[in-house]
């Protein structure tokens, strides 16, 4: 079987599809999803360790200053260009006061508006916030 049709089985078996039983159904090696796993303990434990690390920096906010007011947001960014092994993440009143690094964002965030509308393009109610998103790209 392929990992889709082992996906649908495990959702077949129990009406959701179970990050806990798919990890259990991966166990078996001559599954299509052993192969996308970590087995090595050693080895996963720390790809969740750094995996905790990103969460961590993800979730500090700071406040910063608009034209016309004050909001929070994430105190670091991460720029597509930092994505590199070894990589990091920009304090975000650094990118916000550097113009490339500025466009770079916005770019990206467009990027991501992008895949939304990719991923919930069919909702007709979401209809009037696509077509202001296509406005600005």
């Amino acid at each position: 079987m392929t990992v889709r049709e082992e996906l649908l089985t495990i959702q077949a078996n129990n009406g959701i599809c179970n990050p806990v039983a798919v990890v259990e159904f991966a166990r078996n090696p001559e599954t299509a999803l052993h192969s996308k796993f970590e087995w090595d303990d050693t080895i996963a434990a720390e790809n969740h360790r750094l995996w905790q690390a990103r969460q961590i920096i993800s979730l500090e906010l700071t406040v910063i200053q608009t034209d016309k007011k004050q909001i929070e947001t994430r105190l670091f960014v991460s720029l597509s260009n930092d994505r590199k092994p070894n990589g990091g993440y920009r304090l975000i009143t650094d990118v916000l006061n550097d113009p490339g690094l500025r466009n770079q964002l916005i770019d990206e965030a467009l990027q991501e508006f992008n895949k939304i509308k990719i991923k919930y393009g069919h909702l007709k109610e979401l209809a009037t916030v696509f077509r202001a998103i296509d406005k600005l790209g």
